[in-house]
């Protein structure tokens, strides 16, 4: 690493014979995409011949100092194509507009109420009016117990179970 710092293209050669693989393979474990590792692996060799001066051997090895310049460099790569992905559906939704987005889930929303009417006819009376205080009432379980002049333990029992019958018959595991 010293040699590599006073620009000897000989020992940058064999630092990079003998690690590239391993750098390599940590950026492709956080990518996931090889394209995109190996680009990441190239501006961290890079990197590496510009900054092996501010290499620190009292501060640990030269493998682990390597390891961490990739491993930043890969989250570094990860975090911007995340921005560039949100940044491109925001770009999408304000060049597109939003009138199809707001009739899909228009009719994604009736559907799945029209799901929820018919699972809630499938349950016990007393089960459905203990889960249409809390859910749709917005009152605690404490306050269902209170307004139905029953325990809380019951008014739990009920809600679960309806939940559970509520849960099975709209599909969801």
């Amino acid at each position: 690493m010293e040699r590599c710092g006073l620009a000897d293209q000989q020992a940058f050669a064999e630092l990079y014979d003998r690690t590239c693989a391993r750098v390599f393979g940590l950026i492709l474990r956080v990518l996931h995409d090889p394209g995109y590792a190996e680009e990441t692996t190239q501006e961290v060799y890079l990197q590496i011949w510009r900054t092996a001066t501010s290499f620190d051997p009292a501060k640990g090895s030269a493998v682990t100092w390597l390891m961490t310049l990739a491993h930043r460099r890969a989250v570094d790569r990860v975090r911007a194509e995340q921005a560039h992905t949100q940044r491109e559906v925001a770009y999408g939704i304000r060049v597109l507009g939003h009138e199809f987005d707001e009739v899909t889930e228009e009719v994604e929303r009736r559907l799945e109420q029209q799901a929820v009417r018919r699972g809630l006819s499938t349950l016990t009376e007393t089960q459905r009016e203990a889960i249409s205080l809390a859910y749709y009432g917005g009152r605690t379980y404490a306050e269902v117990a209170q307004h139905l002049g029953i325990g809380l333990p019951t008014v739990k029992s009920r809600i679960r179970d309806g939940l559970t019958r509520l849960k099975k018959s709209l599909g969801v595991t």
